[in-house]
């Protein structure tokens, strides 16, 4: 059984928001795997880019980090280079610059560390379980995304933060507003539908990257003066080895980063799991019968099939040949994460979701030096949650159509009505 099938028409313009209004284009991605895995598409709001779809050539291109730069943007949107200055994050910047960043943050999102939050997640995960759970009946009906997916990481990252409870609602919003700038369910200020120049120098050209300027300042400020320096936030600014620390703007930068990807990820993942159980019903029972090491290989199915992150972009830096095609220095590459993830040369009946296949996946960008920071802190959100949901449900219907974001950068269902049938 399939959990969900494209329905595209096989020749969706890729730089359109809309085409991915009812989920991605998969009927594309596997026409241009067949036909024409180096794509070129002319776009009318900027300069064209070329389309990466094999998940081997992916994994490949995203090795050669020194002709496949994200020292010009990673988003398909061109910038001045005032303005990539100005927005950047560590995952705007190419090795060695972007090591010497990376060193100073990893430190607070390693195994070690993620895994010291296991306890709490699974209290976070029950309370939440407790209330979506709690309607009378043995069959509550929600909206999953909502009720659920969008819970567990936004409490999540309070605790990470160290942020008062009383602002996640509002610091999720800006979040949302944030990365999800396309879509009008989420922003008054959609990127392809108004002018937005006055937020240029503002994360992805948002105001939501103002207010969470000033947020962030604000948080720091109150936690030196209450003398609560022990937490994530205060790792990331102490000294590296070699005696430099991130400058404001990175710090800035980051925290909108940790706040809009740090949630929004993890909770699509969720919310696509959940889908995927509501259609395969077996895959509750495998959970239940399972053991640990089952999430040596589920965390990452779930993640794969959801692929939160549709793509990354990156600049090519000299003249590239691949497939027949000569990809120019200048030229935008983007790398379709999302195509990659259903390539089924790599990937057997990659639209059934299958909780013991070995992660072969690219949703974390494996294969290059931009590797997701946040991916154990995310698998261990999946694993818990969807462990303690396999304890309570047993089985998942939908109870109406799901919703997808409109965008084409970050992929996700926005609303999720389904019926949960109690054990």
């Amino acid at each position: 059984m399939t959990v969900w099938s494209p329905t595209d028409d096989g020749h969706a313009d890729l730089s359109s928001h809309d085409a991915f209004a009812n989920g991605a284009p998969h009927n594309t991605f596997k026409r241009l795997r067949d036909t024409d895995p180096v794509h070129w598409s002319d776009w009318s709001g900027g300069k064209g880019f070329w389309s990466i779809t094999r998940h081997a050539d992916i994994l490949e291109m995203n090795r050669n980090h020194t002709v496949f730069s994200s020292a010009q943007g990673i988003r398909m949107e061109d910038q001045s280079y005032e303005e990539y200055l100005a927005r950047r994050t560590f995952q705007e910047t190419a090795p060695p610059e972007h090591m010497q960043t990376r060193i100073k943050i990893a430190k607070a999102f390693t195994k070690p560390v993620i895994a010291q939050f296991a306890d709490d997640l699974r209290v976070i995960a029950n309370e939440i379980l407790d209330v979506a759970l709690s309607t009378s009946g043995a069959a509550p009906e929600m909206d999953a995304t909502k009720t659920i997916a969008r819970q567990l990481p936004m409490r999540m990252l309070g605790r990470i933060l160290g942020t008062p409870e009383k602002d996640l609602p509002w610091l999720v919003e800006k979040g949302d507003a944030l990365i999800a700038n396309t879509d009008p369910d989420f922003t008054d200020h959609v990127l392809d539908k108004m002018q937005t120049d006055d937020y240029r120098m503002m994360p992805f050209n948002s105001p939501a990257g103002a207010d969470l300027y000033k947020y962030a300042q604000k948080l720091m400020a109150d936690k030196n003066a209450s003398g609560d320096t022990d937490g994530i936030l205060h790792m990331i600014l102490k000294p590296s080895r070699d005696g430099s620390v991130i400058n404001e703007m990175e710090f800035r930068n980051f925290f909108c980063l940790l706040v809009a990807a740090g949630n929004d990820t993890t909770r699509y993942s969720i919310a696509a799991g959940i889908q995927a159980m509501a259609h395969q019903p077996e895959l509750l029972d495998v959970i239940r019968s399972g053991d640990d090491a089952l999430w040596d290989t589920a965390a990452d199915e779930i993640i794969r099939w959801a692929t939160p992150a549709l793509y990354f972009r990156r600049t090519a830096t000299q003249d590239f040949d691949m497939h027949g095609k000569t990809i120019r220095e200048g030229d935008k590459v983007l790398y379709w994460f999302s195509s990659a993830n259903r390539d089924e040369t790599v990937l057997e009946n990659p639209f059934h979701v299958d909780l013991n296949r070995p992660a072969n996946h690219i949703a974390f960008g494996q294969g290059g030096p931009h590797l997701c920071l946040g991916m154990w802190l995310a698998r261990l959100e999946v694993k818990i949650l969807f462990e303690e949901l396999a304890k309570r449900v047993k089985s998942i219907e939908a109870t109406g159509p799901h919703k997808f974001l409109r965008s084409n950068f970050v992929g996700g269902i926005k609303e999720l009505p389904v019926r949960m049938n109690l054990l």
